[in-house]
């Protein structure tokens, strides 16, 4: 299945939920690269991409969520993956180790809740 993407939000966190195959031979890669570069430009710097249903990522696909990372980060963002399942895609983001680098949840709220401030607690 080619790559789709849907788009929401939820409250400053946009969540991109990504379905079928991020590869570079079905040209999917162009697809994500796009959405994500037209996010960032118009100011989103809390991103939650949805991994339940994407089945098949490449290193073109990698190189790009890495990217996205690392320009988030320098913008004083963030980016979170939520629902990585069994199979080919999972296995291809743990040899990577990109589940190291880029905090994983397995269901949006933990994911959605980590991008909210840790409260302090003022001491007498």
């Amino acid at each position: 299945m080619a790559l789709q993407i849907a788009i929401r939000g939820s409250g400053e966190v946009t969540i991109l939920d990504l379905q079928g195959r991020a590869t570079i031979s079905d040209g999917e890669c162009d697809l994500l690269r796009v959405k994500l570069e037209e996010l960032l430009a118009s100011g989103v710097r809390k991103l939650l991409l949805n991994l339940a249903d994407l089945t098949q990522v490449d290193s073109a696909g990698f190189s790009i969520v890495a990217k996205v990372c690392v320009t988030l980060r320098d913008q004083g963002g963030d980016l979170r993956f939520v629902g990585p399942n069994g199979g080919r895609a999972l296995m291809a983001f743990k040899v990577l180790r990109l589940l190291d680098m880029i905090p994983t949840f397995d269901n949006e709220k933990e994911a959605l809740a980590s991008f909210r401030p840790k409260s302090s607690v003022a001491q007498a």
